[in-house]
C-alpha cells in the first residue's frame, strides 16, 4: 500500500511576509496522526513544524523536512465536543493545525467563544501556543493560558501528552515550545460562554497622559491597544474592545477621553491612510469575539502588503522608563516604520513565555520591507531597552544574542531538558534553536 503521506519540493516556498526563502529539501502534508508518526519515523535528518508561517524570522526553518500541519486532521463540519466544566466554562479539543478564527466561527455556533485573540485570526492555533502569542488587556495572559493540554508526536515517533494539571508525559511549563519537542497534533482548550464585545476607538491621546495614567488607560477596557508612530505630542489611536453588558457606552470610553483623547466617529485602521475595510467592525457596535478582538477580519488579506514585525515585552513595572527610551529613539525608528502598538498581558505559567512571572507590556513594531536596514537598528533599540529586562518576541525580527536569552529566562535550562528528552538526536534542532535557544 503506497504512503498516503503528501510530498511536494519546497525549494521556493517563503514565509508569510516573504522576507525568507524557507531552505527544506522536502515538505511533508500529513492528514492524521499516523502520517505524522511516519512522517518522523521515515524520513532521516532535520525536521521542522510549520503553521501558518506567521514567522519573521528563521525559528520555523530547516534544511531538512518540513512538516505541515495545515491539513491535519481537519474541523469537522459539524459541531465541535465542547465538555461542560462545573465552573462554567468548556474544554474543546482541535486541531493544532487549525486557526483560530475557524474555531472560534465553529464555536460560536453552539454558544461558546474563545477568551482572547491575538491580532490576527488567521494564525494557527498550535503554531502561536508555541511562540507565546498574545492578545492584549490587564486581566488576559497570553494564548498558552487557554490550553488545558496537547497531543504530541515526538521525533521518534512517540505519542506523548501535555496536561495543565501535571499528570501528562510533559511539564505543563513547556508550553510555549517553540516547535522544539515536537508535532503538536492536538490542543485542547479552555472556552467561555458566548459574550458579546464592541469596539471603541479615540484619537490624539496625550503622551503625558499615557505616561501618567497608564493604568487608566490600560484598565479601560477587557482589552486595550495604542497605536503610535512615537510623534512627540499625543497617541495616535486607542482601540477600547470592551465587553457588553447593556446599551451604555462603556465607562472606560468616558476615562480616555477625559484624558485628552477624541471619539473617533469615522472607523480607522491602525497605519495611517489606509482603508479600514478589513479592519474589525468599530464605532462601539456590538458583536462576536472573533470580529472584535482581533485588528483584523478572518476573510481579508491582513497585512499592508509586505511588511516585517519585531516585539520586545518589557515587565509592567519598567513601563515608563520604556516608553521615555523608545520616544528619545523616534528619529531613528519613524523612518523604518509603518506603525507600532503598546499592549498589556496579564502572567501566564510557563517557562519560555515573554509575559511569564510578572505582568508585561509589549512594545510592537511593524517596519516597512527594509530588512536590511530594520537588522541595523534593532541593536540600538534592543540596548535601549535593555535596562528593563525586555524580551523579543520569538516568533519576530531580534538581534538578542543567545546568552542574553538565557539571563532572560531563569528556567531555561529546565526547558533544554525536556527538549533534549524528547529529542534525544537534535532533529528538531535548527539554526535559531541552537544559537538563541541553546538547544
Amino acid at each position: 500500500m503506497p504512503d498516503p503521506t503528501t510530498r511536494t519540493n519546497n525549494r521556493v516556498r517563503r514565509n508569510w511576509a516573504g522576507n525568507l526563502t524557507y531552505t527544506a529539501r522536502d515538505v511533508i502534508a500529513p492528514r492524521s496522526v499516523e502520517e505524522v508518526q511516519r512522517a518522523f519515523t521515515t524520513t532521516t535528518g532535520p525536521v521542522t513544524i510549520v503553521g501558518s508561517t506567521h514567522c519573521f524570522n528563521d525559528i520555523a526553518n530547516t534544511t531538512g523536512t518540513h512538516i505541515l500541519t495545515n491539513r491535519l486532521e481537519p474541523l469537522p463540519d459539524g459541531p465541535l465536543d465542547v465538555r461542560s466544566e462545573p465552573d462554567g466554562t468548556g474544554v474543546v479539543r482541535v486541531p493544532a493545525g487549525a486557526t483560530y478564527g475557524a474555531v472560534a466561527a465553529t464555536l460560536h455556533t453552539q454558544g461558546w467563544s474563545l477568551s482572547n485573540f491575538a491580532s490576527l485570526p488567521h494564525i494557527t492555533v498550535g503554531g502561536a501556543i508555541a511562540t507565546g502569542t498574545h492578545g492584549s488587556g490587564d486581566t488576559n495572559p497570553g494564548l498558552v493560558s487557554a490550553v488545558e493540554g496537547f497531543t504530541l508526536v515526538t521525533p521518534t515517533g512517540d505519542i506523548v501528552q501535555m496536561r495543565r494539571d501535571g499528570s501528562g508525559d510533559v511539564p505543563a511549563e513547556a508550553g510555549v515550545h517553540l516547535g522544539a519537542l515536537g508535532a503538536v497534533v492536538f490542543v485542547d482548550l479552555r472556552v467561555r460562554p458566548a459574550f458579546e464585545v464592541r469596539q471603541d476607538l479615540l484619537v490624539g491621546l496625550p503622551w503625558e497622559a499615557v505616561t501618567s495614567h497608564y493604568d487608566e488607560v490600560t484598565s479601560a477596557a477587557y482589552s486595550v491597544s495604542m497605536f503610535t508612530r512615537w510623534d512627540e505630542h499625543t497617541v495616535d489611536q486607542v482601540w477600547l474592545k470592551s465587553v457588553v453588558t447593556d446599551s451604555a457606552t462603556p465607562p472606560g470610553v468616558a476615562t480616555v477621553r477625559e484624558l485628552g483623547a477624541t471619539l473617533a466617529t469615522v472607523p480607522l485602521h491602525p497605519l495611517p491612510g489606509v482603508d479600514p475595510v478589513h479592519c474589525t467592525v468599530q464605532l462601539g457596535r456590538p458583536g462576536p469575539p472573533l470580529d472584535r478582538l482581533p485588528h483584523f477580519k478572518m476573510g481579508f488579506t491582513p497585512s499592508h502588503g509586505e511588511e516585517l514585525q519585531s516585539e520586545y515585552l518589557v515587565p509592567r513595572r519598567h513601563v515608563r522608563a520604556a516608553i521615555t527610551a523608545l520616544r528619545q529613539l523616534r528619529d531613528l525608528i519613524q523612518p523604518l516604520l509603518f506603525v507600532s502598538e503598546i499592549r498589556t498581558m496579564a502572567p501566564d505559567h510557563t517557562w519560555l513565555s515573554p509575559s511569564a512571572s510578572e505582568p508585561t507590556v509589549g512594545f510592537h513594531f511593524t517596519w516597512r520591507p527594509v530588512e536590511r536596514d530594520v537588522l541595523r537598528v534593532l541593536p540600538v533599540l534592543e540596548a535601549a531597552l535593555a535596562p528593563y529586562d525586555a524580551r523579543p518576541h520569538w516568533g519576530k525580527l531580534h538581534r538578542v544574542s543567545g546568552e542574553r536569552i538565557s539571563e532572560l529566562y531563569p528556567r531555561i535550562g529546565e526547558f533544554r531538558d525536556v527538549a533534549r528528552s524528547l529529542d534525544p538526536n537534535r532533529r528538531l534542532v535548527n539554526r535559531y534553536l541552537a544559537d538563541v535557544v541553546g538547544l
